[in-house]
């Protein structure tokens, strides 16, 4: 979906995205022209990080290994299981029966949660995957919200995996990625059981309905809706 006249590549630069101030480790941004470069980097600053150390609460019946960091007041319910290298905020939850399976970054304040399993992505402070959701290969923007069942794709299915390419302004912008899933801008909101295809952008504040399925890069402020149409007939 691409509604804007705009120039391209400003319409892909991380700060169209992301209060970039709030980046919770320095160095995810380094060399970052579009906001998917993001992604790729993960694993390079997690390598780097060496301040390892668990402050918040593990509690009993959850699993936690290999290189974690986890700030004060954040919590790990039972049932959870968290695979390092994983950075986690302060007062984040990681809640019963999440799977954190390496190179995540979690800010403060966020919520990863029932039977909610994300890898290689980032969490800006306060973005919540609440219920059911799968996260990879993805950034969400501060305050970012996904009902329950969201699905961000990150693997084309067809062709065994191709690149992923970014479409905008009539122009392909090849990402270099086999594995991508969505950049959700801050304040983004995704009603419950939808779906973003792999390379999918959306810009700051906007709303997608229930059972959407979105692709492409959706401008910031924008209502996507699903309407179905329903018929009522009397039973036999």
């Amino acid at each position: 979906m691409d509604t804007d006249g705009e120039d391209a590549e400003k319409r892909l630069s991380p700060e169209r995205y992301f209060d970039v101030s709030g980046m919770p480790l320095a160095g995810l941004l380094e060399g970052v022209r579009y906001a998917w470069e993001i992604v790729p980097r993960i694993r390079e600053v997690l390598a780097g990080f060496d301040g390892w150390r668990i402050e918040g609460e593990v509690a009993r019946g959850a699993h936690v290994e290999g290189k974690v960091r986890m700030g004060r007041g954040s919590v790990v319910e039972p049932g959870a299981f968290i695979q390092g290298p994983a950075y986690i905020g302060e007062g984040a939850v990681i809640r019963h029966g999440a799977y954190v399976r390496g190179d995540v970054i979690v800010g403060d304040e966020c919520v990863v949660g029932h039977a909610t399993e994300v890898k290689n992505s980032v969490f800006l402070r306060g973005a919540k995957a609440a219920h059911f959701a799968y996260v990879g290969d993805s950034v969400l923007g501060a305050g970012v919200n996904l009902g329950a069942g969201t699905k961000l794709a990150n693997f084309k299915f067809r062709a065994g995996g191709s690149e992923v390419v970014v479409r905008i302004g009539g122009r392909d912008f090849p990402t270099g990625l086999r594995k991508l899933g969505a950049i959700l801008g801050d304040g983004v909101e995704f009603g419950c059981n939808c779906v973003a295809a792999p390379g999918t952008l959306v810009g700051k504040n906007s709303l997608v309905y229930a059972g959407a399925s979105v692709s492409g890069v959706i401008p910031g402020n924008s209502i996507i809706k699903l309407k179905q149409t329903l018929h009522a007939v009397k039973r036999l």
